[in-house]
């Protein structure tokens, strides 16, 4: 390809950073040109810059000079900012198009699929042909277009009748119909349900967003079924295959079909180099790796594969090698085709067709596969969230019917042991089976997307012809073959997979992140004073809740406060409190406080001041008073934050320099109505309060810190840029984990639980 102008599509992926490399590396007469599309406020040009400096291109700068490289760059390659979504005009002058642009993804979205994969040729050999040139085309496949069958698949045209403009006109469309359905109110009744059941306590806000999000996924969850679902009606296994099937069918049509040189190029599962640029290069997750990981980690104790299925693997220079000598090996068009002669091309449509596979010569069956791995982690074991090594699976190959029975069992399992664990008090305890249901739950969901995904992949019984292939790399001259070629049958498997591949795997060997556990250094919180530090109280500053907090108060003031009912009348209404709680915590403060209809303010506020504020402060739990020192150490403005009545906080006014919280209505005499003065300062209300507060105050909401202990802190723990959670309720600890907030448990106080109560009656006597 000597003084060649290529165009390359795809080439901020895996393949094409790999072709422009070897081009850039090995034929240094060609010119490249980049169709790339910006991303975000990066521009086209500064994505080739960051990619020109990736691992892939190390050892050709290395071995060049940087100078050199740099100038290489400047006259080689020509960036073009667009998309195959959106094709601007390209050069007149083109002899090459390398197009390895693609979605390559098993699950997408149906019309997401149909976009990138059939939609972008379109484009591209739409605006081929408007340049007037006649460049030969490579156009990138994957040998798994070959759909649903077992046996040989052979490197000629697909045998199908599927029209591919009714598919793609019908794909486009199906956002809109799912759209549609997604807002019928027997669709979001449900979905609203389910939210309001899980997220009540945070808020109507918090609901409506958790619906919102809801009602999405549900949105594309049904044109990912459409997609899986149409491609297997018509005999390939998920919407990936199908829809690149259909773009070869643009390329036969658009391209071969009028006149021009055509190459398809189908690799099978491309995986990390094997020698160039250096064993092992890999950018990113590939299509086997998280297979691997998972197996590594211990996640996968059974696989739905066959034993002696073949794995098609291929390194990925491999792939290179083969589609730069395709595109050096044009198809002769003007020469009519005898179908019994044997040739890469086919006549039907003229163009010629290659599979880099690596099944028909050197098979990787999946029992080796397993082999190797085990070998491999029982020598380089994985560590688990404790610290231990994990102990790898020795898989069975079950039938796949008896995994899913399996799976399914356990899903069961799980969803019930989540269900329990959620009505548990909160304490370590609990929180310990927590994280044992979700570590549990995320490995089910990760076994249950991989059954799902792979399984067509890991009991394929197909075996792809690759005699184009194999002769296009004999024609390769033996002085060129080290560095060009791509024999399969000289890969050692077990050298590729033990030292090569799977030690390359992107971040297998990289240490699991503990849970964060941040200091309580005076060093480690910054001296400013333009930052909050928001506290609750209870859960949170005391070991009580605020049930407790009524029932030392109550019992401190039978006698001195005679408008109280005493306990009698709190438990016969217990219920009615308990509902409250449930629907929402301003709804159970306005419900109890109606108790205290006819109190005198200035009497309840000495029976607190002198019988219920030692309870209060024996039970403040030691950790949280010394971080709030810290706080105010470090010049941070500490606020307490509480839907409780102003007097019932008061005592605690010499910790925090601002106290809010609620006041009751009072009559011209000075005693309460048993009304709410304002709504009180709960979930979305303290949210709300909290950025008004912020923002009058000059302060930085963003490097403001917060600590709350329950599900109706969501709102208000999230305003702040650095939230905490306390010992947490069972769905506020869900959400810091996956939130990856840091969470506390803090247990020391002066008193134990019964301590206060005890007293409260001794003062009595």
């Amino acid at each position: 390809m000597k003084n060649a102008h290529i165009l390359v599509t795809g080439a901020t992926g895996f393949v094409g950073q790999a072709v422009v490399e070897k081009l850039l590396a090995t034929h240094p007469t060609t010119r490249i040109t980049l169709l790339v599309r910006p991303r975000g406020a990066l521009a086209a040009e500064d994505r080739v810059r960051k990619l020109l400096k990736k691992p892939v291109f190390g050892p050709w700068r290395e071995r060049i000079g940087a100078d050199a490289a740099e100038a290489q760059l400047a006259e080689r390659i020509t960036v073009l900012a667009g998309d195959l979504g959106d094709v601007p005009p390209l050069p007149t002058d083109l002899t090459h198009v390398v197009h390895s642009a693609s979605t390559v993804s098993f699950d997408l979205p149906i019309d997401e699929a149909f976009a990138a994969n059939v939609g972008g040729p379109v484009s591209l050999y739409e605006a081929l042909e408007a340049t007037g040139a006649d460049p030969h085309v490579v156009h990138v496949s994957t040998c798994y277009v070959a759909g649903l069958r077992k046996g040989l698949a052979e490197e000629r045209s697909l045998d199908h009748d599927v029209d591919r403009r009714v598919e793609t006109t019908r794909a486009l469309r199906a956002r809109e119909s799912a759209e549609a359905a997604s807002r019928r109110p027997q669709v979001l009744d449900k979905i609203v349900a389910k939210a309001r059941a899980t997220h009540r306590r945070a808020g109507a806000q918090a609901v409506a967003q958790a619906a919102e999000e809801a009602r999405r996924a549900w949105v594309n969850d049904q044109l990912v079924t459409a997609g899986r679902t149409r491609a297997t009606s018509l005999g390939w296994p998920d919407v990936y295959t199908f829809t690149k099937a259909l773009g070869e069918r643009v390329a036969e049509d658009l391209w071969a079909g009028a006149g021009h040189r055509l190459s398809i190029v189908r690799p099978t599962i491309i995986e990390s180099s094997l020698q160039h640029p250096f064993p092992g290069w890999i950018d990113g997750f590939k299509v086997a790796d998280p297979l691997i990981a998972a197996y590594g980690r211990g996640m996968l104790p059974e696989f739905p594969a066959l034993a002696d299925s073949i794995l098609d693997v291929i390194p990925v220079d491999h792939v290179v090698n083969a589609i730069l000598a395709a595109a050096a090996s044009p198809p002769d068009v003007a020469e009519e085709p005898d179908e019994t002669t044997v040739t890469s091309v086919d006549p039907r449509t003229r163009a010629a067709y290659y599979q880099v596979a690596s099944g028909s010569r050197n098979p990787l069956r999946f029992g080796t596969i397993l082999r190797l791995l085990r070998e491999y982690f029982e020598q380089h074991p994985l560590t688990g969230d404790d610290g231990s090594f994990v102990q790898v699976p020795n898989w069975t190959f079950p039938h796949g019917p008896a995994v899913q029975r399996s799976l399914r069992r356990r899903e069961m399992a799980v969803d019930v042991a989540d269900s329990l664990v959620g009505k548990l008090p909160p304490n370590d305890t609990t929180r310990s089976w927590i994280s044992s249901v979700y570590k549990a739950k995320r490995d089910l969901g990760t076994l249950r997307k991989f059954t799902d995904l792979y399984q067509a992949y890991t009991q394929t019984e197909v075996v792809f012809d690759d005699t184009n292939t194999h002769a296009l790399h004999e024609a390769v001259p033996a002085e060129r073959s080290e560095e060009h070629g791509f024999d399969v049958s000289a890969i050692d498997w077990t050298y590729y997979m033990k030292e090569v591949h799977v030690p390359k795997v992107p971040g297998l060997m990289r240490a699991r992140r503990p849970h964060s556990k941040p200091s309580t250094s005076a060093k480690s919180l910054p001296q400013r004073e333009d930052v909050l530090a928001v506290f609750d109280l209870h859960g949170t500053v005391a070991a009580a809740s605020l049930i407790e907090h009524y029932v030392w108060v109550e019992l401190a003031a039978k006698g001195a406060v005679p408008a109280l009912r005493g306990l009698g009348g709190m438990v016969a209404s217990s219920g009615t409190y308990l509902q409250a709680e449930w629907r929402d915590r301003g709804d159970f403060i306005r419900s109890f406080m109606r108790r205290y209809a006819g109190v005198d303010e200035a009497v309840l506020r000495e029976v607190i001041a002198t019988k219920v504020t030692p309870s209060l402060r024996a039970r403040l739990l030691s950790e949280a008073t010394e971080r709030i020192a810290l706080h105010r150490a470090a010049g941070h403005r500490t606020v307490l934050v509480s839907g409780q009545i102003d007097v019932f906080v008061e005592p605690l006014a010499d910790m925090f320099d601002v106290i809010v919280a609620g006041q009751m209505e009072k009559d011209s005499g000075g005693r309460w109505t048993g009304h709410l003065a304002s709504s009180p300062l709960v979930d979305e209300a303290r949210a709300s309060w909290l950025r008004r507060y912020a923002r009058e105050e000059g302060m930085d909401l963003a490097g403001s810190y917060a600590y709350g202990d329950t599900y109706a802190d969501r709102p208000w723990l999230e305003v702040a840029g650095k939230p905490n959670v306390v010992n947490p309720d069972a769905t506020l600890y869900r959400y810091a984990r996956e939130k990856r907030w840091p969470v506390h448990s803090w247990t020391t106080t002066a008193e134990g639980r019964f301590s206060p109560v005890l007293r409260s009656l001794g003062s009595r006597r």
